[in-house]
């Protein structure tokens, strides 16, 4: 369908070397879009350009440090040089450290917010003129069921993901007069490097998500593909401000 297609758009997208990042990455030049791919470790930033265009995209690689106030600029910088326009910011680029708050250090908090939650509002501010200048855009940051739910041990994640859910609606208000929608996606369980660690540090977390989740599976980063797509398309044009769970009915079931 022509509403979906991406010929011609450029999107960058933070953390995009690898798992939901690069899932989504491929989802959008499968579409059509030229891709940015923005991420600290270059050797797997290399690998995932590789990967992108040997599927027959355009793809290069910036180097990315979410804490870094810069990057967002830096990044954007890249992307016009190397293709003229900005369409599509994905900001997916985020950490954890698991601690109870209690012993969660002042550094540790900071590091968690920076790199997740002011690294998006830094990355959106830096991508907003050149969207406008293009006559629209699609900003879509990853949030997580942690903005629903509480854990005792991921205060820090949980509020900074919680924080792009509230900015994604201010982003959204504010940025609607200039045709850019700001949405965000809310992964559940889903099966990454980090999650198959999570399984061996919490025994029975796969029984419990299993238990709870309607699908009956864990989620594949390959399931952002089209929900990215979607977002990043003409077909959300009426659609902004919203946050998307992507968890196979995980937040719908008790």
């Amino acid at each position: 369908m022509k509403a979906f297609d991406l010929s011609g758009k450029v999107a960058i997208v933070t953390g995009g070397n690898g798992g939901i990042g690069l899932a989504m990455a491929q989802g959008l030049a499968g579409a059509g879009a030229s891709i940015v791919v923005a991420g600290r470790n270059e050797q797997k930033n290399a690998a995932a350009v590789d990967a992108l265009g040997k599927a027959g995209a355009k793809a290069v690689s910036v180097p990315f440090e979410a804490t870094d106030e810069s990057a967002g600029r830096k990044t954007a910088d890249a992307a016009l040089q190397e293709f003229g326009r900005i369409d599509i910011l994905v900001n997916n680029a985020g950490t954890a450290i698991r601690k109870r708050p209690e012993d969660t250090s002042l550094a540790e908090w900071h590091q968690v917010m920076n790199t997740n939650l002011t690294s998006t509002f830094a990355c959106a501010q830096a991508c907003y003129p050149h969207m406008v200048k293009a006559g629209g855009g699609k900003v879509i940051s990853i949030g997580s069921m942690l903005s629903m739910f509480g854990s005792q041990f991921h205060a820090s994640y949980g509020a900074s993901k919680g924080g792009i859910v509230q900015l994604t609606r201010s982003l959204a208000a504010a940025w609607a007069k200039d045709n850019i929608q700001c949405n965000a996606l809310l992964p559940g369980w889903i099966d990454t490097e980090l999650t198959r660690r999570g399984r061996v540090e919490m025994p029975g977390l796969n029984e419990r998500v299993m238990a709870r989740t309607p699908a009956g599976r864990w989620g594949l980063p390959g399931d952002f593909a089209g929900i990215a797509v979607f977002l990043a398309s003409s077909a959300s044009n009426f659609i902004t401000g919203t946050a998307i769970p992507v968890d196979g009915g995980y937040s719908i079931q008790v």
